[in-house]
């Protein structure tokens, strides 16, 4: 029996909208094995990600290039200046927007319009590949689930790499190659199928199911974000009134410190104008302790 990763390979190979009917099908085979729920739980790739992997499965020898590339500017940046940085940035900018380009057009051989958004997350994931060995270890597995981002200033969390790919064992993993798809010859069978509307129904239905699942997990994933914002927004709050309260105290303060520098300055007049009463007092006290003691 095929293991997970094998089946993950052979499931995330498959074109995207085929690929929740099939997973699910594939479970169903596995029912009342360990495999099943595992089966069941790979997670649809979103649009950039399927690009990726797409273009990782049809393109393999070019993506080992970028790869390889990718880790020689790393180890050459170390001992860059800054300008020789900046230049490094531009070659990758173009590496990445190059070969960006090409996993648009083999996704339209898929049947796959590919907008802008998604091509610039395709980018941003190759991008992270190269300044990340970790990064290029996930693309190169062809098990993407999401798209990847990195500044390249430290390595991506592990935790959300982790989460990227399909299974754990997808790093250290090389997607198997699949090859173009090729036109058939034309059909010239004109009997009519008597099962299309059912078949019809039937792949409308998966169309729906596969929506959604996407809408659920489009929605769950707003309903973190305002989670989110809602958290934050309580929390900017509570620290505006802290910080109101702390400026309230510090002017406070500051009156009390203007009015002590006030007393202390009064203080040291009183303190000066004595010394002089002081100095005359000592003196005459003790000339009458010499007369005293003249007379003693």
């Amino acid at each position: 029996m095929a293991d997970l990763l094998e089946i993950a390979d052979e499931l995330y190979a498959l074109p995207l909208a085929e690929f929740t009917p099939a997973r699910d099908a594939r479970a169903r085979e596995l029912k009342g094995t360990p495999l099943a729920a595992q089966v069941k739980a790979l997670r649809k790739p979103s649009t950039a990600a399927w690009v990726v992997d797409l273009l990782v499965r049809r393109e393999a020898a070019q993506v080992d290039q970028v790869l390889s590339v990718g880790a020689a500017l790393r180890e050459a940046q170390e001992a860059m200046s800054a300008g020789e940085l900046r230049a490094l940035t531009r070659q990758r900018r173009q590496v990445t927007a190059a070969v960006t380009t090409q996993a648009r057009r083999i996704a339209a051989e898929e049947g796959l319009r590919v907008t802008e958004a998604v091509a610039e997350q395709v980018e941003a994931t190759l991008t992270a590949a190269m300044v990340d060995a970790e990064c290029g270890r996930a693309v190169r597995s062809g098990l993407l689930v999401s798209a990847l981002r990195t500044t390249g200033l430290e390595p991506m969390d592990a935790d959300d790499l982790a989460g990227a790919v399909a299974v754990p064992a997808a790093l250290g993993f090389s997607a198997s190659p699949r090859e173009a798809p090729r036109p058939g010859p034309p059909d010239l069978h004109l009997v009519p199928d008597p099962d299309r509307a059912a078949k019809a129904l039937a792949a409308a239905d998966e169309r729906l199911a596969a929506a959604q699942e996407e809408y659920d997990a489009a929605r769950a994933t707003h309903d973190d974000a305002a989670a989110e914002v809602e958290r934050l927004s309580a929390r900017s709050l509570q620290l505006e009134a802290e910080t109101d309260e702390l400026r309230r105290r510090l002017a406070e303060l500051e009156e009390r410190s203007e009015a002590v520098e006030e007393e202390l300055a009064e203080a040291e007049e009183v303190r000066d104008g004595t010394a002089a009463d002081l100095r005359t007092a000592t003196a005459e006290r003790d000339a009458a302790q010499a007369a005293r003691d003249r007379l003693g």
